[in-house]
């Protein structure tokens, strides 16, 4: 293992890394954290597009709940720098595997490194009506765990972008006794028997026609607008944006990868390891439903898996000579 470096923030990294990580995540912070204390040469390129960016706090993360992200993420780097940790504010654009994985940033340097995880996460693609994206991470929300305290009690919406939209409707009505559900793009006869039995067992009232639009007095979310001119009174809108997985390095790399209804996410063993050897990932590069806890204990799995991984290699490199 070669030593670390004792730079923490680089705009010309160079050298050979023992791991290079790629996003600056929760995922990518908490590997790279164990990473630097396992006495590894760390790199973290970090392009600095968090997914929870809109959100003004997160939930659920024992002792941290109510924290902002970018709060999170800025401690995260300041620990991250006592062990010896690089990072760089830079884009992975292509990678390729040869004795070592090179990384190639978008600032045209090339990084080597022996071990390789990637946390690049997913993007959020949001329903194109007037007035959501504005909104989202405010009174238009997509995670009643991560959210629905905070708005336990009010008159939510649900925005139907699929058939699976009544699932969200379903499991929101644990926060509110006033949910409607607005079709929107999902026809009526899409909804099975059993969904309407638990829709109305649930209390949820359902709207068909198309949303046109949100209305909002005061910086508040106040209605949903229907395509017919209709509008209808609700002060949290629940949507469920279509999740693209940032996956392009590890299919560059030839990365089994399996459907899933949220996209296609890379296969791996419990510790987060990928199909090519070196490679593994955690976060929501490896799954829709991770949340920053799962994110950051997926980034520990990983790191604690390369040290032993790294280790033995370089045992059975020194018993070969």
């Amino acid at each position: 293992m070669t030593q670390h470096s004792t730079t923490t923030q680089s705009s010309d990294p160079t050298g050979r890394y023992d791991v290079i990580v790629v996003g600056g995540g929760a995922a990518g912070l908490s590997a790279a954290l164990l990473l630097g204390r396992s006495r590894l040469r760390t790199l973290v390129v970090d392009a600095g597009e968090p997914r929870n960016a809109p959100s003004a706090h997160m939930q659920g993360y024992l002792t941290r709940d109510g924290m902002s992200p970018a709060e999170f993420l800025a401690l995260g780097r300041e620990e991250i720098a006592r062990y010896g940790v690089e990072l760089v504010r830079d884009r992975a654009v292509d990678v390729a595997r040869g004795a070592d994985f090179a990384v190639e940033l978008a600032s045209g340097a090339t990084v080597r490194s022996r071990r390789l995880i990637v946390t690049t996460g997913l993007k959020d693609e949001l329903p194109p009506v007037p007035g959501v994206a504005e909104r989202y991470g405010r009174d238009v929300l997509h995670c009643p765990f991560c959210h629905g305290w905070e708005v336990r009690g009010e008159r939510f919406g649900v925005l139907a972008t699929s058939p699976l939209s009544v699932h969200q409707a379903l499991m929101v009505s644990g926060w509110s006794d006033d949910v409607t559900l607005f079709l929107h793009t999902v026809a009526e006869r899409e909804l099975s028997d059993d969904d309407l039995r638990r829709l109305a067992a649930a209390g949820v009232k359902v709207v068909p026609g198309e949303v046109a639009g949100l209305r909002v007095e005061d910086d508040r979310l106040t209605g949903v607008r229907l395509a017919d001119g209709t509008a209808h009174e609700r002060t949290v809108l629940f949507v469920a944006p279509k999740a693209l997985p940032q996956t392009g390095l590890l299919e560059r790399l030839g990365a089994e990868l399996q459907e899933t209804p949220f996209g296609a996410y890379p296969v791996v063993d419990p510790t987060g390891r990928t199909s090519v050897p070196g490679v593994w990932t955690a976060g929501n590069a490896m799954g829709f439903a991770e949340q920053v806890v799962h994110a950051a204990s997926g980034g520990y799995r990983a790191a604690t898996a390369i040290v032993g991984d790294l280790i033995m290699s370089d045992l059975d490199a020194a018993v070969g000579e």
